[in-house]
């Protein structure tokens, strides 16, 4: 019974070089655990992961720069506190330092990242009291403190003042043992202070024989003066490494609790293993693929990126599902097929590819054929190796997969094999494959081209150079130029002469008609790119058309402004004027030949301001305080609001809404009123009815100032100041000037009827 396929077989990757790919990423890593990620990493045939492990990447690219250098691989540190051993101090420090690199990572992360980086650090776990602990007790050369516990200080405070005392006692019994002594110095042996006696000597003195020299000649003594006090050192100094015990025990305990840890040091490996993709993808220039439906390769300027100075090529499936390629050796033929196989490979490992771009789809698994396995312990032939592989690729090709066969039919006699191969991709073709397959077999060029699915490719080649140009010229078979590089190597004419004659003519009939295709195909192109040149010279005379009408756009609303910025200058001029006539007018005897005056420069300064531009109206031009037809209640009334095409109607005592296109305007008939006149003056013009919606609040101001100053000048009254209900900002404002103007008697809201809140009725003090 045969066993289930594994999807992505080491064969497969193996064949496509996809192992230099990992190693690539792996020397990009900054720590171990990025590097043994990156070594393992095997591709998904999971759509949704490959997407988010993309996103994860251009996260790295443009938002995080992750950082992740002097984080170790703390997994045996780890594991031996969880064994209950004591940990010294610098494996310690180790742990404390990466995982107090690895929370800083994560607050880069949090402050950075576009989104996908964030999901991923949510593994990264709060380690702060146990670093914090840890760099409290230790310093950087994981020596406990002394301030790592009051015990220790005690300690360590006892201890180096007990030294003085023995080193100042042997330097006292230096000079009474001057001679006997070895050496003149006080030194340290078995942790107990010494002098250096002369074997022949050492009876001699009062003391203890701590040790001896290699030679033999030198004793090593213990003064009795001091042997007290050495005895208090070495009791104080087995208390202190007690208390350091203690201490890095009790620390490696607090290592051995955090249970986050494991989680900590694998989420570090994964955002090494991102890391290592954003640098590939820097140092390879590659490109992120997008998804595509099943059965679609779309690649531009695809190349293969583990070869130096690729040509890039086009590569496209889809209605084309298999692509033969043929043509002379060395030509590219294998390196194209690896360069659609590495692209979809490093895609579904959530990396980005080497190409300009590149659609692609979520494949279940490769099939290849390639390269020469010879088996002498097998009896395997290279014919019998190939057909292996092809058994395997036959039972396993379907849409969702991607088929690669190199030298189909080779190793074999070439019309056997021709036949063998026909057949082969008949099959794939019935089963719905995409993929590529070479082949050097000329019948197969013919099948190509009457089998739909089935598109013939070649490798560029220039017979003059002898030399490959590594371009894929699609649609285009392959010739084998044996004969012309033959040619140029200097054979015999008699020998290529009778060469020709024993391929028959029908061969001769082939290379003549892919000769003829050739030809054609370099008019072609020559014409394509004449073309395009003249295409380049059109679109840069549009430019320069389109230069200079910007140009003239630019100069006409810099005259524009210019003119009404003079307009502005005009108004403001007249303005000043008008303030100053206004003044002179609260003059009794000149009030009625200044107030002329003045009318008269108003009519002037309203020509000189610039009109706006006029905006295009749809269906009528209704404003508050029109009157409407409603032809639903068959009444007219006046319009007191406008939302939108929202409109609130006055109907008698009624309030309605409609909608503007349900209204009609009511055209009315201005009636002017008696134009009053001042003794031996023209007539007065004077309008009551000021509209102040849409201005600011100071000029609103102003102009209602000015209003009731001519108003009380011309001894007009009420004045109708129309502001509009809105915010009721601009009411309120207003309402707060009329209190201070003393040339104001009184105001009062509009009769609802005329529009209430939105109006405001002024009476000027005769």
């Amino acid at each position: 019974m045969l066993s289930l396929k594994m999807a992505f077989d080491s064969r497969a990757l193996s064949a496509l070089d996809f192992p230099r790919i990992t190693a690539a990423l792996a020397d990009r890593a900054a720590t171990s655990l990025g590097r043994e990620r990156a070594l393992a990493l095997r591709p998904s045939d999971d759509a949704y992961r490959i997407a988010q492990e993309l996103d994860e990447v251009e996260d790295a690219l443009f938002g995080v720069s992750l950082s992740l250098g002097g984080i170790h691989d703390i997994r045996d540190i780890h594991a031996r506190a969880g064994e209950g051993r004591v940990l010294s101090g610098q494996d310690l420090l180790n742990a404390a330092y990466s995982l107090d690199g690895a929370m800083t990572v994560k607050r880069a992360i949090e402050t950075n990242s576009r989104g996908p980086l964030r999901d991923v650090a949510t593994g990264l776990g709060d380690h702060s009291e146990l670093v914090r602990r840890v760099l409290q007790s230790l310093d950087r050369e994981g020596n406990v403190r002394d301030d790592a516990s009051p015990r220790l200080r005690d300690l360590r405070k006892r201890i180096e003042p007990l030294r003085g005392r023995i080193r100042e006692k042997l330097t006292q019994t230096l000079e009474k043992w001057s001679d006997v002594l070895q050496e003149h110095l006080v030194t340290i042996r078995r942790d107990r202070y010494v002098l250096p006696v002369l074997a022949s000597r050492v009876g001699s003195v009062q003391g203890i024989i701590v040790d001896a020299s290699a030679t033999g000649q030198t004793y090593f003594v213990e003064p009795a003066a001091v042997t007290q006090l050495n005895n208090e050192l070495t009791r104080l100094i087995l208390d202190e490494e007690a208390e350091v015990r203690r201490i890095l025990t009790e620390l490696s305990a607090l290592l051995a609790q955090d249970s986050a840890v494991p989680m900590t040091l694998a989420t570090i490996g994964e955002l090494d293993l991102i890391a290592s993709k954003a640098k590939l993808a820097r140092d390879w220039r590659l490109n992120r693929p997008e998804a595509a439906p099943d059965g679609l390769y779309d690649l531009h300027e695809a190349r293969h990126p583990l070869i130096e100075n690729p040509v890039a090529n086009d590569i496209q499936l889809g209605e084309t599902k298999l692509l033969l390629i043929t043509g002379p050796n060395m030509g590219g033929k294998t390196a194209t097929l690896k360069t659609l196989g590495l692209a979809v490979l490093m895609h579904q490992c959530g990396l980005y590819v080497a190409a300009a771009s590149a659609r692609l789809p979520v494949v279940r698994d490769i099939l290849v054929d390639i390269g020469d396995e010879q088996s002498i312990e097998a009896s395997l032939s290279t014919f019998a190796s190939h057909l292996k592989h092809l058994r395997y690729v036959l039972r396993h090709a379907a849409p969702d997969t991607l088929v690669l066969v190199d030298e189909l039919g080779s190793g074999t006699d070439p019309d056997e094999g021709a036949a063998l191969a026909q057949s082969l991709i008949e099959t794939l073709l019935e089963q719905d494959a995409r993929g590529i397959i070479t082949s050097h077999l000329s019948p197969l060029k013919l099948f190509a081209l009457e089998t739909p699915g089935l598109k013939n490719a070649s490798m560029g080649f220039a017979v003059g150079t002898l030399a490959p140009t590594y371009q894929l010229q699609v649609g285009q078979p392959g010739r084998s130029y044996a004969l012309a590089i033959a040619n140029r190597m200097g054979l015999p004419r008699d020998v290529l002469s009778r060469a020709e004659e024993l391929l028959g003519p029908e061969a001769g009939l082939m290379e003549r008609m892919l000769s003829e295709l050739e030809r054609e195909r370099r008019e072609l192109g020559e014409q394509l790119e004449t073309a395009a040149a003249a295409r380049r010279e059109a679109e840069a005379e549009l430019g320069r058309v389109r230069h200079e009408r910007e140009t003239l756009e630019t100069r006409r609303n810099e005259m524009l402004a210019e003119a009404s910025q003079k307009a502005e200058s005009l108004y403001a001029d007249a303005v000043e004027r008008v303030r100053t006539l206004r003044a002179r007018a609260q003059e009794d005897s000149a009030r009625p030949r200044v107030m002329q005056e003045l009318r008269e420069l108003r009519v002037q300064a309203q020509k000189a301001r610039p009109a706006p531009p006029k905006r295009e109206e749809r269906g009528d031009p209704i404003r508050v305080g029109n009157k409407v037809n409603v032809p639903a209640y068959g009444a007219q009334g006046q319009v007191l609001e406008m939302r939108g095409d929202d409109l609130v109607v006055q109907l008698g005592l009624m309030k309605v809404g409609v909608k503007r296109r349900d209204v009609r305007l009511v055209q009315e008939t201005k009636v002017k009123a008696p134009k009053p006149s001042f003794v031996g003056s023209a007539p007065s013009r004077f309008d009551n009815e000021l509209q102040l919606r849409g201005l600011s609040v100071e000029a609103a101001v102003e102009e209602l100032r000015a209003a009731i100053a001519e108003a009380r000048a011309l001894k007009e009254t009420p004045l109708r100041v129309v502001h509009g209900k809105g915010m009721g900002v601009l009411r309120r404002t207003l309402r707060d000037y009329l209190k201070t103007d003393k040339n104001v008697e009184s105001f009062h809201d509009a009769e609802a009827n005329q529009g209430g809140h939105g109006v405001t009725i002024v009476n000027v003090k005769r």
